[in-house]
């Protein structure tokens, strides 16, 4: 998954569906042609907000978001991003209307990787992170066993519980709030998942500290994790170096480039917020 064959295109995008996904979260469909396929994990950048005929440059940089799913329509794919509205862009996304259109680049980094023969998988995801994990979930599943574990603060935050419910997953809920699920954080649920028969690798995306609890639970059992990182970024090519990140090593790495899948023990938790 990881060797980038679907090179990236630049198109305006057709808003087929809309949908409400529980509190500020959202669900856009996008019928863009010429899709080239994505590996799970990838991302676009998209245009913050329709665009209208009137340009408008307030806000001016596009947004990175997780491709969530595509299914092919022709020559074309219905590209499905989940997101949260947190800010002036993502809410003009949020009040989109049908058959207006958004520009889109991608799909753009680094796929994650595939299991070792005989690894299972155990995927934890946390907030809008969930967008980033759905895809991987449903092409693993029929080979080998999958563990999904979703967070969120309640339920209503809760993001694509149906569309994971509906796969061949070991599937298990945590809110901070106990509206659904486990009472507590989702990393709460990594050390148990991680118990029993046979190895695994972790896949994480969310919040930072989820992320960097979920690596060092992973250190301490001597399991491989893939941390997944949402940073802001200006272009997704590696040219505005807005999305930098500092390694253990020492020196930096670019999310959009080199990740935005990374070896969790090789990233410098500390200097990440």
């Amino acid at each position: 998954m990881t060797d980038r064959s679907n090179p990236p295109i630049r198109a305006e995008a057709e808003i087929v569906a809309i949908g409400d996904e529980g509190g500020a979260n959202r669900r856009l469909s996008l019928r863009v042609t010429g899709w080239p396929g994505f590996d799970p994990g990838q991302f676009v950048m998209l245009s913050p907000g329709p665009s209208t005929a009137v340009p408008r440059s307030d806000p001016l940089l596009p947004r990175p978001m997780a491709v969530y799913r595509a299914s092919a329509r022709g020559g074309a794919a219905d590209v499905e991003i989940l997101f949260k509205v947190t800010g002036r862009g993502t809410a003009l996304l949020g009040a989109a209307r049908l058959g207006e259109r958004v520009r889109v680049v991608g799909p753009l980094g680094r796929g994650f990787p595939q299991p070792e023969p005989g690894e299972r998988a155990v995927i934890v995801a946390g907030g809008t992170g969930v967008a980033s994990v759905y895809e991987l979930a449903a092409r693993l599943a029929p080979a080998i066993g999958v563990r999904v574990l979703l967070g969120a603060r309640t339920r209503d935050d809760l993001l694509g519980r149906d569309d994971f419910a509906s796969l061949d997953v070991a599937l298990e809920i945590a809110t901070d709030d106990g509206s659904e699920g486990a009472h507590g954080v989702v990393t709460d649920l990594l050390a148990a998942a991680l118990d029993g028969d046979g190895e695994a690798r972790i896949y994480a995306c969310g919040p930072t500290a989820m992320m960097r609890r979920a690596a060092v639970i992973a250190a301490e059992r001597r399991r491989p994790c893939i941390a997944s990182l949402e940073n802001p970024m200006a272009c997704g090519f590696g040219v505005c170096l807005g999305c930098a990140v500092p390694l253990r090593k020492g020196g930096f790495a670019l999310v959009c480039r080199d990740g935005p899948m990374f070896d969790a023990a090789t990233l410098a938790w500390e200097g990440l917020s």
